[in-house]
């Protein structure tokens, strides 16, 4: 049996809760996970270097220090590589889906009749459906598009603020609070988590990029079938498989309507490759993220649907961190 809870956890508890929910609510999980990955980088970064067991109070806060800051200036120019890279030519996201349009379009007569009923009369339906589409998640489109100098701007700022947290542990704790040792023990299981599920996932995503990869710059130019886009859909199989369950399935879609491109054959051929790719992988990932938080795949996906039911896109990302965070914390207490 665990000890009875004091009214110190239970009121970090409660914080905790309200400040997860604030951060979906104002908009500021880029911020959110932005801090979490700098603060776990120079975590594991400093306790790998053995920096936290330098001699002397002031050597270890400067080594965390200047860590921090390298950690968080290398993260900032990733983010800043990224962007520059879905605006250029090479990685052009809407050229990629006008691509995709034009190949539904001109690929009408190569596909069976049950399939042709269910796709767009043509290229403009599609794009008319997509427009309805933007219209009903205006809120999600205004947050990627619109706002996204603001996005950037929380990505920043919770980088500092992380890189300013994580000099926390070389400092003395001793004169906290009940309540803020409470907090600081909430803050701790929601890095945890996070370390838990976004490293698996990270691990999980490059495996099936390098994987895709060679199908589509190695196997598929050896049979004859060039296909065009090849490195913006390798970008976006690296992103979207940053998603648990659904990154699989846009990149998936992806490849085989680009394949249609080609022929059906290299459709069938791109489905059935990804397929058997991604049984293999399932015994990967359940070892990595199974191992990692104890949850299997229909509790994340039902974390995913509930968490976009209540806040929409942003909800699907947050939903496996914050379900890995509940759940350490309830199996802390033996009620799991």
């Amino acid at each position: 049996m665990s000890t009875p809870a004091s009214r110190y956890e239970i009121a970090a508890w409660i914080l905790a809760a309200a400040g997860l929910f604030l951060v979906l609510q104002l908009h500021l999980l880029p911020a959110l996970l932005a801090g979490l990955l700098t603060y776990e980088l120079v975590h594991v970064i400093a306790r790998r270097l053995r920096l936290v067991q330098l001699g002397g109070h002031r050597a270890k806060v400067v080594a965390v220090g200047l860590l921090a800051i390298i950690v968080v200036t290398l993260l900032t120019l990733a983010v800043v590589g990224i962007i520059a890279f879905f605006r250029s030519d090479l990685g052009n996201i809407g050229a990629l889906l006008t691509k995709m349009a034009d190949i539904l379009d001109s690929a009408r007569s190569k596909l069976p009749d049950w399939i042709e009923a269910r796709l767009p009369e043509n290229a403009m339906e599609l794009r008319i459906s997509l427009t309805d589409w933007l219209r009903e998640h205006s809120a999600e489109v205004q947050t990627i598009g619109k706002e996204a100098g603001r996005a950037f701007a929380h990505i920043v700022v919770g980088m500092v603020i992380g890189a300013m947290i994580s000099l926390r542990e070389v400092r003395d704790a001793n004169g906290l609070g009940p309540l803020a040792r409470a907090l600081a023990e909430r803050a701790d299981r929601l890095g945890n988590a996070f370390r838990r599920i976004v490293f698996a996932q990270i691990r999980i995503s490059a495996l099936n990029t390098f994987l895709t990869s060679i199908y589509l710059v190695g196997v598929l130019p050896l049979l004859g079938i060039h296909l065009p886009l090849v490195k913006t859909m390798i970008a976006v199989t690296f992103i979207a498989g940053l998603l648990p369950v659904l990154g699989n399935l846009i990149s998936n879609t992806v490849i085989v309507i680009v394949s249609l491109s080609f022929s059906l054959g290299a459709a069938v051929g791109s489905l059935a490759f990804l397929v058997i790719i991604h049984k293999l992988e399932y015994f990967v990932n359940a070892r990595i993220v199974g191992t990692q938080i104890r949850a299997a795949a229909w509790e994340l996906l039902l974390a995913m649907l509930s968490m976009e039911a209540a806040f929409g896109v942003t909800g699907v990302i947050a939903a496996p961190v914050y379900y890995a965070y509940l759940k350490d914390e309830l199996s802390s207490r033996r009620m799991l």
